[in-house]
């Protein structure tokens, strides 16, 4: 597998692309000068990423005549907080920030997120590049720009809309992550294909086992046709007044658990939206949407690859639907006091809903939590 292959997000004169190959690491001075107004850029980056890539990237930066100062913050989404934002911030601005300066994200989706929001509001908004080195970042929150930090009461409620320059996905460094990451970034890509794409569930049914494990040719594949939709649904709505809010299937779920858990890594973001996508389903057949056999099929599929689709104990955590609940009503989603769901009347056949009874989401937790 060599070259990359380039997915266009189109948003008129904020227009952006993503590239999707390998080596693109290595490459990435080459990609980032032109779009650089200073020869000089600070890299963001975490604990765990920095050793792994950050020479290659300041390496290839330095090729194409591009000097870097870099920031390396905490692992875990602990880290999108006032506390690491203020520290961050303070940071950069140490190093002379100015309007036409430009930020690097080198991370997964906790550094594109909180260097996207810091991108945002530093000198009321400069320019920032995406280098996702984790698959969730790849096919979801590097593209789209969402950044945001965490509240104590709920993921995300703190952020901006603040679109990157550049995207670059390099799926040749999805080696070094560990099973655990690579599999709670494959729950999102099994999210496009069950909103709206059958054909590529169906796809992903058949190279799902081979993709988590070592086959380049699928990630890759799986990458481009995930920032495709991606792509297309920020173009039609970029600031999820409508469609892109599908995007957000099984994050209602997911989020409450994730909050329930304290953020501190004990359910990674994948593993509460593949939780999430199972609930939604069982939601959704409990409301007689949705036909039985398919939730069945999802959950099915989501085990086979490794990925749990049930609520099992977990460290400092007693699961219970109240307090799930109350999680719930907090999701930056609630408009007119009322919860908006992804609901699904099959496999590929996802819609927004806000008239969803409380008794049926509490039957639908308790299921959850009984085990």
């Amino acid at each position: 597998m060599s070259g990359s292959e380039t997915v266009h997000v189109n948003l008129g004169d904020r227009s952006y692309d993503v590239l999707v190959g390998e080596g693109l690491l290595a490459s990435a001075g080459d990609h980032i000068k032109p779009l650089m107004k200073l020869d000089r850029t600070v890299i963001v980056t975490d604990e765990n990423v920095a050793p792994l890539h950050l020479e290659t990237l300041q390496r290839s930066l330095e090729l194409a005549g591009i000097s870097s100062d870099v920031v390396i913050l905490p692992p875990g989404d602990g880290t999108k907080s006032f506390a690491h934002l203020q520290t961050l911030i303070d940071t950069l601005l140490s190093h002379r920030i100015e309007r036409s300066s430009s930020l690097i994200a080198l991370g997964g989706g906790m550094i594109g997120d909180i260097t996207g929001f810091a991108a945002a509001v530093l000198l009321r908004g400069i320019d920032y590049i995406q280098i996702p080195t984790t698959l969730l970042a790849q096919v979801d929150s590097s593209v789209g720009g969402k950044t945001a930090i965490n509240a104590s009461q709920g993921k995300n409620l703190i952020g901006a809309f603040h679109q990157p320059r550049l995207v670059l996905a390099d799926v040749g460094i999805l080696d070094t992550l560990p099973r655990r990451e690579l599999l709670a970034g494959y729950a999102e890509v099994v999210k496009y294909g069950l909103i709206d794409d059958p054909e590529f569930f169906y796809w992903l049914e058949e190279h799902g086992v081979s993709l988590c494990e070592d086959n380049l040719e699928a990630r890759r594949h799986a990458v481009v046709k995930s920032c495709q939709a991606k792509a297309a649904i920020v173009a039609a709505d970029e600031r999820e007044s409508g469609q892109r809010a599908l995007l957000n299937f099984g994050h209602t779920f997911g989020h409450a658990l994730e909050a329930e858990t304290g953020y501190g890594g004990i359910m990674l973001h994948g593993e509460g939206v593949a939780i999430g996508m199972g609930m939604a389903f069982d939601l959704s057949v409990r409301m007689g949407l949705c036909p039985a056999e398919d939730a069945a099929r999802v959950h099915r599929h989501f085990e086979i690859v490794g990925l749990e689709t049930v609520l099992k104990p977990v460290q400092g955590t007693v699961w219970g639907s109240k307090a799930l609940l109350a999680h719930m009503r907090k999701d930056k989603k609630v408009q007119d006091g009322k919860m908006t769901f992804v609901l699904t009347r099959g496999i590929g056949q996802a819609f927004l809903s806000r008239e969803v009874r409380e008794e049926d989401i509490l039957e639908t937790l308790e299921e959850a939590t009984a085990g």
